[in-house]
């Protein structure tokens, strides 16, 4: 299998934490594709991705998967004993429910506030901005990290009991926060506590590195 994605992106992190969490790094060649030179939006890779985004899963048939939820949920059923999005009924629906509250609430609005608000990917790719959506945007995930922190005043985890797509996808939201300055506020103890624990987890330590050996371009 193929994944195409840039090293450092908080989306591609969310399928590169799942590869480690499944033991299936060895199974995939990383293909990188240059969001700054906006490779992610020329014809032969919308090709390969109608919606212009990373990362995309290249099976060995020659299919493509993208989206990340997609993805998960194609990796982690592959050996038949899912970990990430859930065995039983119930927990499918607390995974999902909770990994799409925290693309809506966290990871997602400070995407559009980095693509709105900031200079983004640059001016060959941001050609329209919309700076008062963006901050916008960048207030709706400050309100999401305190969401999340409540939910983690009462449980180990953002779904429950264990590790799952949920926490991969509030990870990608605070690491997205991370690089476009939009960090947890102090007073979220929770959820910063939760996320300290989280960066010593390999699968998220290791996340950058883990394609070093296999990266080519597109």
């Amino acid at each position: 299998m193929k994944i195409y994605d840039w090293p450092t992106g908080p989306y591609p992190a969310r399928v590169r934490i799942a590869l480690a969490e499944k033991n299936l790094r060895s199974h995939v060649q990383f293909v990188l594709v240059d969001l700054y030179k906006g490779e992610h939006k020329k014809p032969e890779f919308l090709a390969k991705n109608y919606s212009g985004t990373l990362p995309v899963l290249e099976l060995d048939d020659g299919a493509f998967i993208g989206e990340c939820t997609a993805i998960t949920e194609y990796l982690d059923a592959l050996d038949g004993a899912p970990t990430l999005t859930g065995k039983t009924p119930r927990e499918k629906g607390m995974i999902h429910m909770m990994s799409r509250r925290a693309e809506l609430e966290l990871l997602d609005a400070i995407s559009v506030y980095f693509h709105h608000a900031t200079p983004g990917l640059g001016p060959h790719v941001e050609i329209y901005q919309n700076p008062e959506w963006g901050f916008r945007q960048r207030d709706k995930a400050l309100k999401g990290m305190h969401y999340f922190d409540g939910i983690l005043k009462r449980q180990p985890f953002v779904a429950g009991e264990a590790f799952t797509m949920a926490d991969i996808t509030v990870i990608g939201g605070l690491i997205f926060g991370g690089l476009v300055k939009v960090p947890v506020p102090a007073e979220c103890e929770a959820l910063l506590a939760w996320y300290a624990r989280m960066q010593e987890r390999p699968s998220v330590k290791n996340r950058i590195t883990m394609s070093e050996t296999t990266e080519t371009s597109a």
